[in-house]
């Protein structure tokens, strides 16, 4: 026997105990509530005889209604279906008073009525207990799942010919994060997949590197909808409606939707027989839950986005699995937190609040719901169905891209995929499975923790305008306040009155990881580097100048194309940055492309501001409050990973390189294409899908996980 036989065995045993621990104490609470209920003599009997009593009953019980409840169910089945709902009542009542008398001292006794209802609660309680076990049984799941497979088989309607795929999304899992967790053996599905050879379940390991925009919205509206033009970060200003746009904000994400069909002229790479689980935007499928873009919209009841979850917990089943898992993530949260603090890990951010309840939403509920999702659409026989697993991104911004807490979760994640491979085995048509991650996340303290101050702080200092306190204290801030005085030829001294404009001319200040934004909003237009100047003339040098700024990029009336700003004065024009790129030259290749594709979004900011990067170790400073963060240059956010089947084409040609979403949009357009799957026409009528609702959970699959 090789030891995972015995762990199952030591597992089951586990569980059997357990129940009967339960179903002894539940025994012994009923003896002192019922009066006649006795689990002693007449003439009385000690304590231990009495436990013992309850055990042996209890077991007797447990092990009758396991052997003989079977062969009286096959007696009965030409009983009326009434008729036979009152004697289990009964033959439950019986088979209990047949385990009292079987103890050899005789010490139990109770009424027939009694014995009925003794034997009603003692079920229904080891019934709970053994489901609430059975959520790390692997062996239980999956017997429930070859039976909805071989039911859905009979039910589904006939598949389209060719391979289904399945697009798997490991949201913030970077490249070299999963080559170290296959390689360590957190993650063995991966590694077995990436060590099999030519066999049929072999896959290659691509990297690709995404936009400077390294997160979810442009990375994943790129991926599914094959443009991310105009996305400039996570959150900008813009100047024509007067909004702030959030790409996980509902109302942003459906616009943002729209101007991408509206730019590429196509519904998505989903538009024909597919299903979008858990996105930001809905890749032009059919059938869709979870997804963010479609919340806004009024919708019927079974294909608005939030479908997905009661569609998921009407199994009370589900219900409870996923309700333990949980209580136990807020608690592994929550002990993880309280280590870090004893143990004063460097960097940390604050963790209390409601953020245990938010990381148990992302890590299990989130991640149960689109798992049952995806096997459900398989068993469906879908063509093609893209999900996101964002566990790992919300877990990596708090403890760390590379914490011990991380790494547990990739574990987790890793189980996951063993499930939708084994449920791909029971499917009505074959399908190959596509694992990628839209980012990947760069470790490092947040710019507050390191300097005192935020880089609204910054701006505002830089600007001459009122700044909190704590902030004036730090060495940035008043180094930021003296540069500004000098600037305006006003003495520098620290009681000098500071210069205030008119609030209309107060800059806003946008953060998306180690990116910031920085606009004016009573200036219609993109403001060019000598606007800045004559209005500001010391922001521009307190922010080049500042040790957490990497580089700054503005437009120019001097340099139409675009300026680069850094430290001590530098000025490069961007068409001269492959040849000089001084500032960007820590960011490594493709830097300069990213930037001068970002410098021509029509929503750029005024100011795009990056952090510094310290190449020794890839650390950036988030302008936001994770210590591991993604959203601008620097370190391992932008090198994302791509893991296909060896049966498809390479993504790209040996010694080429995979650059941006829309690339990669490309990419699985193809891989479609060579599975006999979608061709992804020009307009977005669309025919329905397998099945009458957008998220078939059948008879609640839930997956198994380690919780």
């Amino acid at each position: 026997m090789n030891g995972r036989r015995w762990r199952r065995i030591a597992g089951q045993l586990g569980r059997s105990v357990t129940v009967w621990a339960v179903s002894t104490v539940t025994m012994l609470a009923l003896a002192g509530i019922l009066p006649d209920f006795q689990l002693q003599s007449p003439d009385g009997s000690s304590a231990t005889d009495i436990a013992v009593t309850a055990a042996f009953g209890a077991g007797a019980f447990g092990l009758l209604s396991a052997l003989v409840w079977p062969l009286l169910v096959r007696l009965l089945l030409l009983v009326p279906a009434l008729v036979l709902g009152l004697l289990v009542f009964f033959l439950n009542g019986a088979l209990l008073l047949v385990a009292l008398r079987l103890n050899p001292a005789a010490h139990g006794a109770a009424g027939p009525e009694t014995a009925v209802v003794v034997a009603a609660v003692m079920s229904a309680v080891a019934s709970a207990t053994g489901a609430a076990l059975a959520v790390r049984d692997d062996d239980a799941y999956r017997r429930r799942l070859y039976r909805l497979a071989d039911r859905r088989r009979r039910t589904v309607p006939p598949c389209p010919s060719g391979h289904g795929t399945v697009f798997l999304q490991l949201d913030g899992v970077g490249h070299d994060v999963l080559e170290t967790a296959a390689g360590k053996g957190v993650m063995p599905t991966v590694a077995r997949w990436l060590g099999d050879g030519e066999g049929p379940g072999s896959h290659r390991l691509t990297r690709w590197r995404t936009d400077w925009s390294s997160q979810t919205g442009a990375s994943q509206l790129g991926i599914l909808h094959g443009s991310n033009y105009d996305i400039p970060a996570f959150r900008w200003y813009e100047k024509d409606s007067r909004e702030v746009m959030v790409c996980n904000r509902p109302s942003s994400a459906a616009e943002l939707q729209r101007r991408a069909v509206e730019h590429t002229g196509d519904g998505g790479l989903l538009t024909l027989d597919g299903a979008s689980r858990g996105n930001l935007f809905s890749g032009g499928a059919d059938e869709q839950a979870l997804v963010l873009s479609i919340a806004v919209r009024r919708r019927s009841r079974e294909t608005r986005s939030r479908s997905g979850y009661f569609a998921y917990f009407s199994d009370p089943a589900n219900a409870v699995r996923t309700a333990m898992s949980f209580v136990a993530d807020v608690g592994r949260e929550i002990g993880e937190s309280v280590r870090a603090r004893v143990h004063k890990v460097r960097p940390r951010v604050s963790r209390g609040g409601l953020y245990p309840f938010v990381r148990a939403f992302a890590t299990v509920v989130e991640r149960d719901v689109v798992v049952a999702a995806v096997i459900g659409d398989m068993l469906a026989g879908r063509t093609a169905v893209y999900a996101d697993l964002v566990a790992y991104d919300e877990v990596a911004h708090h403890s760390g891209p590379h914490s011990r807490d991380a790494e547990k979760v990739l574990a987790r994640l890793d189980r996951s995929l063993a499930l939708i491979e084994k449920a791909a085995e029971h499917a009505p048509r074959p399908y190959r499975i596509v694992v990628l991650s839209d980012h990947g996340q760069s470790p490092g303290e947040t710019f507050r923790a390191r300097y005192g101050l935020t880089l609204a702080d910054l701006v505002r200092a830089g600007c001459g305008l009122p700044v909190p306190r704590k902030a004036q204290r730090t060495h940035s801030g008043a180094e930021a306040r003296n540069t500004v005085r000098a600037a305006m030829g006003r003495p520098v001294e620290e009681g000098a009155e500071q210069h205030r404009p008119a609030r209309r001319s107060e800059p806003i200040v946008l953060a998306s990881g180690n990116l910031g934004l920085v606009s004016f909003p009573d200036v219609g237009h993109r403001m060019s580097r000598e606007e800045i100047d004559a209005r500001h003339p010391a922001l521009l040098s307190t922010l080049a100048n500042h040790p957490g700024v990497g580089f700054l990029l503005v437009s120019s009336e001097e340099h139409p194309d675009g300026l680069v700003l850094g430290t001590r004065g530098a000025e490069i024009p961007l068409h001269r940055l492959d040849e000089e790129p001084g500032p960007l030259a820590p960011f490594g290749p493709g830097a300069a492309d990213a930037v001068r594709r970002t410098h021509s979004f029509p929503h750029t900011a005024d100011i795009m501001v990056n952090s510094s990067l310290d190449p020794a170790d890839g650390e950036v400073l988030a302008f936001e409050e994770q210590i591991g963060s993604h959203g601008g240059l620097g370190g391992a956010q932008s090198e994302a990973f791509l893991l296909s089947p060896t049966a498809l084409t390479a993504p790209v040609a040996d010694g080429a390189e995979l650059v941006g979403a829309e690339d990669v949009h490309r990419v699985l357009r193809r891989w479609l294409r060579e599975s006999d799957g979608p061709q992804i026409p020009l307009d977005d009528s669309r025919p329905a899908g397998h099945g009458s609702t957008p998220f078939p959970v059948p008879d609640g699959v839930v997956q198994d996980k380690s919780a």
